[in-house]
């Protein structure tokens, strides 16, 4: 038989690991039950003109029409007063959204009517279409770059909202630059044809005398991956138009990446807005990338 100081010593140590057996145990299980961190979902998709306090949040088709806006302006080589003046309009009549409906017959985004000699009601839910006739009416009011915006607005078609027009008109047109992004979840492959078919249907056919100079499809290997991208190459005071247009537009045509003028817009991290970008070697600051 052990010393009883033996065995006490015994009795002692067993008793400590079995504490601390109970401990692990248990300090295992309260792990085991913990939950597990959770990844936050991503924003759902959503647009943003501006930055900070002066920041106007969009929808994704929202900000579609009003780059369609900016585009067309451009197109027709009008300045960013009647861009205002537009804005000022469709946000009264149908808050940038391309309606099938209104009072009495008025449809589109001006809420324009077939009766009253707009066009058809397919025309005018064309929003392309629509800024055109929009347009060709204003240019026919006198001094329509002088007078208030609302006047001007209401001179068209009896409707204005002067509101948050000149600040939009400002950030769709690029002053300041890197002022449109929007953000969502891109999969699957990007249809750049026909991003660039709706592209030219906005600012008119590639060519030396027009908006886009031109337009090039090219391989591009980033990151050992190798991936087509489109190359537009606009007039330099429509780039950031055309760009917001992209941007704007990339939900629509699976676009996840716009690169133009030392700045990269990705639609994963979009609602931080465009960020500065490195040089790409070879490819001038002018071209305007996507993919």
């Amino acid at each position: 038989m052990a010393p009883p100081t033996r065995r006490l010593l015994a009795v002692t140590v067993i008793g400590s690991a079995l504490v601390l057996l109970v401990a692990v145990v248990g300090s295992l299980v309260i792990h085991a039950l913990q939950p597990r961190p959770v990844a936050a979902p991503p924003p759902p998709p959503g647009c943003q003109a501006g930055t900070g306090v002066s920041a106007i949040p969009l929808g994704t088709g929202q900000a579609g029409i009003a780059a369609t806006i900016a585009g067309v302006a451009a197109r027709h080589g009008l300045p960013r007063q009647a861009v205002t003046i537009a804005y000022a309009a469709a946000l009264q009549e149908s808050q940038l959204q391309n309606l099938d409906y209104g009072t009495l017959d008025s449809v589109g985004v001006f809420q324009q009517r077939p009766s009253q000699g707009w066009g058809t009601t397919a025309e005018l839910e064309d929003p392309v279409y629509a800024t055109t006739k929009f347009f060709a009416a204003l240019v026919q009011v006198p001094a329509y770059t002088t007078i208030p915006v609302d006047q001007a607005a209401q001179d068209v078609q009896h409707s204005a909202d002067g509101g948050v027009a000149t600040l939009l008109a400002g950030y769709f047109t690029g002053a300041p630059h890197a002022s449109v992004s929007c953000w969502f979840t891109a999969a699957g492959r990007a249809d750049l044809a026909g991003a660039v078919k709706g592209l030219k249907a906005t600012f008119g056919p590639a060519g030396r005398g027009g908006v886009l100079v031109g337009i090039t499809t090219d391989r591009s290997v980033k990151n050992k991956k190798a991936s087509t991208v489109t190359i537009v190459r606009a007039q330099p005071d429509a780039g950031w138009p055309v760009a917001n247009w992209l941007v704007a537009y990339a939900q629509q045509y699976g676009l996840s990446e716009v690169r133009y003028a030392g700045y990269v817009w990705h639609a994963s991290d979009g609602s931080m807005g465009w960020q500065r970008d490195r040089p790409v070697a070879g490819q001038p600051r002018a071209d305007i990338v996507a993919s």
